[in-house]
């Protein structure tokens, strides 16, 4: 059994940490969740207590260790430093205050009950940082005797797994706690210390984090090399040619450059491309060179959370969090069939690209099984780590057993379930299958004899497969499309001094025979959540747990938007960049935060002590918060103007924030007070036409009601408020039938259930908002 860590396995005592015994406790905090899940299973006398974070996890668990075990969920961290101060003791090693929220007392009152009349209780919740904190957390709240605590890491939820798991517990892992603990301490600290700053200067509300501030520089760096681009003129000139004077098999060749030159032209302006035109059109064609020769792609290797997120992005459209949410579901297990509850794929925050062994011999076998032994390579693959700090115990992302494919479980999943489990099982699947082969060929034309003397040079090339290999299965996609790939493109059989004609006939059909065609430079691309989370990974900002946290943060900050699902700051987004950038270099400094994120994977090792690395970040950046104070100016002008007219006086109105969120005011404010509300979406999406559910107010009552955004083409509406997650028996809308408890709105479906079981994501690792 994997556990994610070099140390024994073995029962050990837990070492004594270096904070006070105050706690810890992480991000995943769940206050305003007001329902016990404990109180929701049934406890059997005597028997041991299995302690897990979601009520679907621990659905799953039970299935599997029967009826000897009481099987709690707690629904995430029961402990937080509270919201009211800043909880962290500077002085006395940055010792933090932890407490149990209102809502969670009832929680740990149960759990500790059912911990305090087992003999052994077991800690079984997530294989990483935050999962050792949450047990740790359970272990000082709920008051359990470290003599009779086991911890127990697996990172699938199936049945050997776990089983062996609990043959092989262990103690609480001190070094990932306090790797947690320092993570969650430094970030305290930022948005309490730094937030203030904003408000005094920026505006009221505002948070600054360490993570959320380099990723929102990537954006504003990015949008200024956009502003500051120059676009250059060139011309690409294509000849369409074909092998005798029938016109037939034809195809397309670019020019590259005069005869003879070593590299290829660039031609800068019409003039060029036009004396370039006369020659071509005047000239002789024959075939100089034909380079033939066999290529081979190999798959890429299996998903690792931030490809996950990137290509749930690509191909499926999800965020970062959607593909969290639903991968969670996943992994906790879900009913299948007559089987129960089954966890359908590994642990889904990992860095790691390794496979199971098991794992890598049952994907040969369906694959030889389906596609044949040819597509099985002679030996298993491995894949080297790429991701720095990557934790090669752990496993990457990969179906639970290949045996179950995406069509036989079609049936048991919603739409959106299915379609991240045949991603998952499809890449896993074909990062062990064999390399796929194409026949690839590259030709050379001489242009001649033109009344100028200039003789040039063309090119074409083609690309044909000849054995799919793992594209049989799955074929990554792309963040931008690839105009120049060749793959595909059929060529004439062509031999070396063969003569070419111009294909002049398709002049009649309004095509030129030698076609220039403008083409401008184009600035660097605004981020999509893909390229974006990409570019955090390849800094080492951030982990896998934060990616989702990041994205949502700049944009629920009001910091940046989306335009075409890319990323583009807002006014907001740019001010508080500047500032940070000018006066709190340490928190916004891509490479100061790459290094943070080392030092912490140290203390995750046991490599590095917690409070050094806490010290040596603190005394800087307290200094520089009294010199902000002093020196930043008040940022003015920072409201985003829109389109919409105000209904006052026909002005341009802009986007502000109050006390219940973002509205319209006109530009003339004060001197015109019109205004206007911001319609509030859910997330949900509209069961009739697939718009986005808003919410709206009566007019007469105030009280809020949900309708499609499309209205007037599209008229559904409901009073109860809807939710973003699907159905996960029909994937239809599902809406709140109470605070804590959901019913889908499809009637002949009927599924109901908590709320806390469609919210299963938890929130990740890396709190970065201040709360206000």
């Amino acid at each position: 059994m994997t556990t994610g860590r070099k140390k024994s396995t073995t029962t050990r005592k837990t070492k004594k940490t270096s904070a006070s015994g105050n706690g810890r406790s992480g991000g995943r905090s769940t206050t305003g969740r007001r329902t016990s899940a404990a109180s929701r299973n049934n406890i059997v006398p005597g028997g041991d207590v299995v302690i897990v974070e979601s009520p679907a996890k621990a659905r799953t668990l039970s299935r599997i260790l029967g009826n000897r075990y009481n099987v709690l969920a707690s629904v995430g961290h029961v402990r937080d430093l509270p919201k009211s101060k800043l909880a962290i003791d500077v002085e006395r090693d940055f010792a933090p205050d932890y407490v149990v929220p209102r809502d969670k007392s009832s929680v740990v009152k149960e759990i500790k009950a059912a911990a305090s009349a087992a003999d052994t209780v077991y800690l079984a919740t997530d294989p990483d940082r935050e999962g050792e904190a949450i047990s740790w957390h359970l272990m000082e709240a709920a008051g359990i005797p470290q003599e009779r605590m086991r911890r127990v890491v697996f990172h699938e939820v199936t049945e050997n797994a776990v089983l062996r798991a609990f043959d092989e517990p262990r103690g609480i892992d001190v070094d990932l706690v306090n790797a947690y603990q320092a993570r969650r301490v430094l970030d305290r600290l930022v948005g309490y210390r730094l937030s203030p700053v904003l408000w005094s200067k920026v505006r009221k509300g505002l948070s600054a984090g360490r993570v959320q501030s380099a990723a929102l520089r990537l954006v504003v760096e990015r949008e200024a090399e956009i502003d500051a681009f120059v676009p250059q003129e060139y011309w690409e000139i294509d000849a369409n040619l074909a092998t005798q004077a029938a016109q037939v098999e034809e195809f397309s060749a670019r020019y590259r450059s005069e005869l003879g030159a070593s590299r290829a032209a660039v031609i800068p302006n019409q003039e060029m491309a036009d004396r370039i035109v006369a020659d071509l059109n005047a000239s002789s064609y024959q075939v100089a060179s034909v380079r033939r020769r066999e290529t081979t792609r190999r798959p890429g290797p299996p998903f690792i959370t931030s490809t996950l997120q990137q290509e749930a992005f690509r191909k499926l459209r999800f965020t970062a969090r959607r593909t969290m949410t639903i991968a969670q579901q996943l992994y906790e297990g879900l009913p299948i069939g007559n089987e129960g509850p089954i966890g359908l794929i590994t642990y889904m925050r990992t860095d790691s690209t390794n496979m199971a062994n098991e794992a890598v011999q049952e994907a040969r076998a369906v694959i030889g099984t389906r596609y044949g032994k040819d597509h099985v390579p002679a030996s298993p693959r491995s894949f080297s780590r790429r991701v720095k700090g990557a934790q090669e115990a752990h496993e990457a992302i990969r179906p639970t057993s290949f045996m179950r494919d995406p069509e036989s479980l079609r049936s048991s999943l919603s739409r959106e379930q299915f379609n991240l489990y045949q991603l998952i099982w499809q890449r896993a699947l074909a990062s062990q299958m064999a390399d796929a082969k194409f026949d690839q060929t590259t030709v050379d034309i001489t242009a001649s004899g033109a009344p100028s003397g200039v003789s040039h040079t063309l090119r074409v090339s083609g690309s044909i497969m000849t054995f799919a290999g793992f594209l049989a299965v799955y074929r990554e996609g792309l963040d931008e499309p690839d105009a120049e790939s060749d793959e595909g493109r059929v060529l004439p059989d062509l031999q070396e001094g063969q003569t070419l004609i111009l294909n002049r006939q398709d002049a009649i059909n309004a095509s030129l025979p030698v076609v220039p065609t403008q083409r401008f430079t184009q600035p660097p691309p605004r981020f999509t959540e893909a390229t974006l989370i990409r570019a955090l990974e390849e800094r080492g900002i951030g982990r896998p747990s934060t990616y989702a946290a990041i994205l949502s943060t700049i944009q629920d900050r009001g910091y940046v938007d989306k335009a075409d699902n890319r990323f583009r700051p807002l006014k907001l987004g740019t001010a508080v960049s500047g500032l940070l950038a000018e006066y709190f270099p340490q928190v916004s400094s891509l490479d100061f935060t790459s290094r943070i994120e080392e030092e912490l994977d140290d203390v995750a090792r046991g490599e590095r002590e917690w409070v050094p690395v806490l010290r040596d970040f603190y005394g800087p950046f307290n200094e520089r918060i009294d010199t902000a104070q002093e020196k930043i100016e008040r940022v003015r002008n920072i409201d985003e103007e829109t389109d919409e007219a105000c209904p006052e006086c026909d002005a341009n109105m802009v986007i502000k924030r109050g006390r219940y969120g973002p509205f319209l005011s006109c530009s003339r404010f004060p001197e015109c007070r019109g205004m206007k509300r911001i319609q509030k979406g859910t997330g949900a999406h509209c069961p009739e036409c697939g718009g986005e559910l808003v919410q709206r107010s009566s007019r007469k009552s105030g009280r809020p009601f949900y309708g499609c955004s499309n209205y007037p083409n599209c008229n559904f509406l409901t009073n109860q408020e809807p939710l973003p997650q699907p159905c996960p028996d029909c994937g239809s809308l599902v809406v709140a039938s109470s605070r804590t408890n959901a019913v889908c709105n499809n009637k002949e479906c009927g599924w109901q259930g908590s709320r806390e079981e469609l919210t299963t994501e938890q929130p990740q690792e890396d709190p970065q908002l201040v709360e206000v």
